[in-house]
Protein backbone atom coordinates (compact mmCIF):
# COMPACT_ATOMS: atom_id res chain seq x y z
CA UNK A 1 0.00 0.00 0.00
CA UNK A 2 1.23 3.44 -1.39
CA UNK A 3 1.58 6.13 1.54
CA UNK A 4 0.48 9.59 0.96
CA UNK A 5 0.24 13.45 2.61
CA UNK A 6 -2.07 14.68 0.87
CA UNK A 7 -6.10 13.67 0.64
CA UNK A 8 -6.91 12.25 -2.94
CA UNK A 9 -9.74 13.88 -4.58
CA UNK A 10 -12.04 11.49 -6.90
CA UNK A 11 -15.09 12.02 -8.89
CA UNK A 12 -17.39 8.92 -7.29
CA UNK A 13 -17.61 5.82 -5.31
CA UNK A 14 -15.88 3.09 -7.39
CA UNK A 15 -13.40 5.53 -7.90
CA UNK A 16 -12.72 6.09 -3.82
CA UNK A 17 -13.20 2.24 -4.20
CA UNK A 18 -10.52 1.31 -6.38
CA UNK A 19 -7.73 4.02 -4.58
CA UNK A 20 -8.77 2.90 -0.70
CA UNK A 21 -7.46 -0.83 -1.67
CA UNK A 22 -4.27 0.70 -3.18
CA UNK A 23 -3.68 4.11 -1.37
CA UNK A 24 -2.91 4.81 2.31
CA UNK A 25 -4.49 8.35 2.28
CA UNK A 26 -8.05 9.86 2.71
CA UNK A 27 -10.26 9.87 -0.43
CA UNK A 28 -12.76 12.33 -0.88
CA UNK A 29 -15.55 11.95 -3.61
CA UNK A 30 -16.57 15.34 -5.60
CA UNK A 31 -19.85 13.35 -6.65
CA UNK A 32 -19.13 14.48 -9.77
CA UNK A 33 -20.78 17.36 -11.07
CA UNK A 34 -22.25 18.22 -7.72
CA UNK A 35 -19.48 19.61 -6.48
CA UNK A 36 -20.06 22.65 -9.06
CA UNK A 37 -22.92 23.43 -6.37
CA UNK A 38 -22.46 22.24 -3.24
CA UNK A 39 -20.91 25.02 -1.25
CA UNK A 40 -20.28 22.80 1.66
CA UNK A 41 -18.21 20.05 -0.27
CA UNK A 42 -16.55 22.95 -1.68
CA UNK A 43 -15.65 23.92 2.02
CA UNK A 44 -14.58 20.45 3.42
CA UNK A 45 -11.93 20.05 0.37
CA UNK A 46 -10.33 23.62 0.80
CA UNK A 47 -10.50 22.67 4.30
CA UNK A 48 -8.67 19.44 3.99
CA UNK A 49 -6.20 21.40 1.30
CA UNK A 50 -5.34 23.81 3.78
CA UNK A 51 -4.26 21.00 6.27
CA UNK A 52 -2.70 18.29 4.13
CA UNK A 53 -3.05 19.36 0.54
CA UNK A 54 -5.11 17.88 -1.96
CA UNK A 55 -3.85 15.38 -4.84
CA UNK A 56 -6.90 15.60 -8.18
CA UNK A 57 -6.90 12.10 -9.29
CA UNK A 58 -10.27 12.42 -11.84
CA UNK A 59 -11.25 10.12 -15.11
CA UNK A 60 -9.20 11.46 -18.10
CA UNK A 61 -12.30 11.89 -20.03
CA UNK A 62 -13.89 15.75 -20.96
CA UNK A 63 -16.04 15.08 -17.59
CA UNK A 64 -13.07 14.43 -15.74
CA UNK A 65 -10.98 17.34 -16.67
CA UNK A 66 -14.05 20.18 -16.25
CA UNK A 67 -14.07 18.74 -12.84
CA UNK A 68 -10.32 19.12 -12.28
CA UNK A 69 -10.12 22.67 -13.54
CA UNK A 70 -13.21 23.72 -11.48
CA UNK A 71 -11.23 22.62 -8.38
CA UNK A 72 -7.99 24.17 -9.73
CA UNK A 73 -9.78 27.55 -9.63
CA UNK A 74 -11.81 26.73 -5.92
CA UNK A 75 -8.31 25.61 -3.67
CA UNK A 76 -5.30 27.73 -3.12
CA UNK A 77 -3.09 26.65 -5.94
CA UNK A 78 -0.39 25.82 -3.76
CA UNK A 79 -1.95 23.17 -2.03
CA UNK A 80 -3.18 21.38 -5.31
CA UNK A 81 -1.34 18.72 -7.01
CA UNK A 82 -2.68 16.79 -10.12
CA UNK A 83 -2.39 13.23 -10.98
CA UNK A 84 -3.39 11.75 -14.50
CA UNK A 85 -3.82 8.52 -15.92
CA UNK A 86 -3.53 7.64 -19.46
CA UNK A 87 -6.11 7.76 -21.76
CA UNK A 88 -6.64 3.81 -21.91
CA UNK A 89 -9.55 2.38 -24.36
CA UNK A 90 -12.02 0.07 -22.46
CA UNK A 91 -14.98 0.00 -20.59
CA UNK A 92 -15.05 -0.77 -16.82
CA UNK A 93 -16.18 -4.10 -15.92
CA UNK A 94 -19.84 -2.99 -13.91
CA UNK A 95 -20.83 -1.10 -16.95
CA UNK A 96 -22.35 -2.66 -19.78
CA UNK A 97 -20.74 0.05 -22.33
CA UNK A 98 -17.74 1.60 -23.27
CA UNK A 99 -17.71 5.77 -21.97
CA UNK A 100 -19.00 8.22 -24.58
CA UNK A 101 -15.03 8.85 -24.95
CA UNK A 102 -14.58 5.46 -24.77
CA UNK A 103 -11.57 5.16 -21.98
CA UNK A 104 -11.24 3.33 -19.15
CA UNK A 105 -12.02 5.63 -15.76
CA UNK A 106 -9.97 5.54 -12.49
CA UNK A 107 -11.93 2.50 -11.31
CA UNK A 108 -10.93 0.55 -14.88
CA UNK A 109 -7.33 1.36 -15.06
CA UNK A 110 -4.83 -0.86 -13.29
CA UNK A 111 -3.81 -0.65 -9.65
CA UNK A 112 0.14 -0.49 -11.65
CA UNK A 113 -0.95 2.14 -13.86
CA UNK A 114 -2.50 4.18 -10.49
CA UNK A 115 0.34 4.22 -8.60
CA UNK A 116 2.74 4.86 -11.02
CA UNK A 117 0.57 8.39 -12.16
CA UNK A 118 0.65 8.90 -8.67
CA UNK A 119 4.42 8.53 -7.92
CA UNK A 120 4.93 10.76 -10.86
CA UNK A 121 2.72 13.45 -9.74
CA UNK A 122 4.73 14.98 -7.16
CA UNK A 123 2.72 13.66 -4.33
CA UNK A 124 4.55 13.29 -1.54
CA UNK A 125 5.18 9.46 -0.62
CA UNK A 126 5.76 8.59 2.74
CA UNK A 127 8.13 6.07 3.37
CA UNK A 128 8.33 2.82 1.00
CA UNK A 129 5.34 0.88 1.11
CA UNK A 130 3.28 0.67 4.34
CA UNK A 131 0.84 -0.82 6.40
CA UNK A 132 -2.22 1.54 6.56
CA UNK A 133 -1.86 3.31 9.89
CA UNK A 134 -3.35 2.61 12.98
CA UNK A 135 -3.66 5.68 14.79
CA UNK A 136 -6.48 7.74 13.12
CA UNK A 137 -10.16 8.27 15.46
CA UNK A 138 -12.20 5.11 14.46
CA UNK A 139 -16.09 4.58 14.86
CA UNK A 140 -15.65 3.13 18.61
CA UNK A 141 -13.94 6.85 18.98
CA UNK A 142 -17.21 8.58 17.26
CA UNK A 143 -19.52 6.32 19.31
CA UNK A 144 -17.58 7.29 22.90
CA UNK A 145 -18.24 10.53 21.45
CA UNK A 146 -21.90 10.80 21.23
CA UNK A 147 -21.54 11.06 17.24
CA UNK A 148 -22.53 7.61 16.25
CA UNK A 149 -24.84 4.66 17.48
CA UNK A 150 -26.12 6.62 20.80
CA UNK A 151 -29.48 8.40 21.53
CA UNK A 152 -29.45 11.59 19.87
CA UNK A 153 -25.96 10.78 17.64
CA UNK A 154 -27.76 11.92 14.49
CA UNK A 155 -28.45 15.38 16.40
CA UNK A 156 -25.02 15.81 17.66
CA UNK A 157 -23.32 14.67 14.67
CA UNK A 158 -25.58 17.45 12.64
CA UNK A 159 -24.21 19.87 14.74
CA UNK A 160 -20.65 19.60 15.13
CA UNK A 161 -20.86 19.12 11.01
CA UNK A 162 -22.93 22.57 10.99
CA UNK A 163 -20.02 24.47 13.39
CA UNK A 164 -17.15 22.91 11.13
CA UNK A 165 -19.25 24.37 7.63
CA UNK A 166 -19.18 21.04 6.78
CA UNK A 167 -22.01 19.37 5.13
CA UNK A 168 -24.31 17.79 7.06
CA UNK A 169 -25.25 14.49 4.91
CA UNK A 170 -21.71 13.73 5.49
CA UNK A 171 -22.46 9.35 6.07
CA UNK A 172 -20.36 8.36 9.65
CA UNK A 173 -17.47 6.83 7.26
CA UNK A 174 -17.32 10.42 5.03
CA UNK A 175 -17.79 12.46 8.30
CA UNK A 176 -14.48 9.96 9.84
CA UNK A 177 -12.52 10.80 6.81
CA UNK A 178 -13.00 14.21 7.12
CA UNK A 179 -12.35 14.22 10.80
CA UNK A 180 -9.04 12.19 10.53
CA UNK A 181 -7.76 14.59 7.81
CA UNK A 182 -8.25 18.19 9.80
CA UNK A 183 -8.59 16.87 13.89
CA UNK A 184 -6.83 14.82 16.06
CA UNK A 185 -8.67 12.80 18.64
CA UNK A 186 -7.90 15.50 21.77
CA UNK A 187 -8.70 18.18 19.31
CA UNK A 188 -12.09 16.96 18.61
CA UNK A 189 -12.83 16.36 21.92
CA UNK A 190 -12.10 19.52 22.94
CA UNK A 191 -13.85 21.05 20.31
CA UNK A 192 -17.11 18.98 21.08
CA UNK A 193 -17.06 19.99 25.01
CA UNK A 194 -16.79 23.73 23.49
CA UNK A 195 -20.22 23.05 21.96
CA UNK A 196 -22.12 21.61 25.03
Amino acid sequence: MLKIKEAVIVEGKYDKIKLSSIVDAPVIETNGFRVFSDREKQNLIRKIAEVKGILVLTDSDGAGLVIRNFLNGAVDSSKIKHCYIPQIEGKEKRKSEKSKEGFLGVEGVSDEVILNAIKSSGATVIGAESERCDVEMTKADLYDLSLTGVKNADRNRKRLLRHLNLPDYLSTNAMLTALNCLYSLEELRELIKTLG
